[in-house]
This record gives structure tokens, C-alpha cells and sequence, in this order.
């Protein structure tokens, strides 16, 4: 079910946002929608490449492994 989203913009940006958009025969709201989705997709998470690379890194994984049993231990402490 679409939810209904209330975004406030500058309106240099608004304009800019609807020009995009127009030019692209898009609605304001599927040009957001779209250039949101978009952006997560290529910066929000890693290609199948990078992804292969981490599955296949054992000493990687063997201290992913051990770093999240220590955490379920409680054992260690957070450094910022």
C-alpha cells in the first residue's frame, strides 16, 4: 500500500527538483521516488564483485564470526 510522505523543500530546489522531472516526463513525487532509490542503490550498498571478495575472505570472516560472538558475550568494550 503507498503511503503518503510530506517533504519540504527550498524553493530553489523544489524548482530544480520539478525540472528534472518534467524533462524526464516524470511526476515530482516518481522523480524523488526514482533519484531516492537510485542513489541507494549505487552508494547504499556493495556490488557483487565487492560482495563475492567478502564471502571469500576467510580471515575476514573468521573475525566477523569472532567479533559477533564476543558482542553476544558482552565481552570487550565499544571504542568511538
Amino acid at each position: 500500500m503507498s503511503k503518503t510522505v510530506t517533504l519540504r523543500l527550498d524553493d530553489k530546489i523544489y524548482k530544480r527538483f520539478k525540472k528534472l522531472a518534467e524533462e524526464d516526463n516524470r511526476s515530482l513525487s516518481n522523480f524523488i521516488e526514482t533519484s531516492t532509490l537510485r542513489y541507494i542503490e549505487e552508494h547504499g550498498y556493495v556490488d557483487d564483485f565487492e560482495m563475492d571478495e567478502i564471502r571469500n575472505n576467510r580471515s575476514l570472516n573468521l573475525s566477523i564470526k569472532k567479533g559477533l560472538k564476543d558482542a553476544a558475550l558482552k565481552k570487550g568494550k565499544f571504542v568511538e
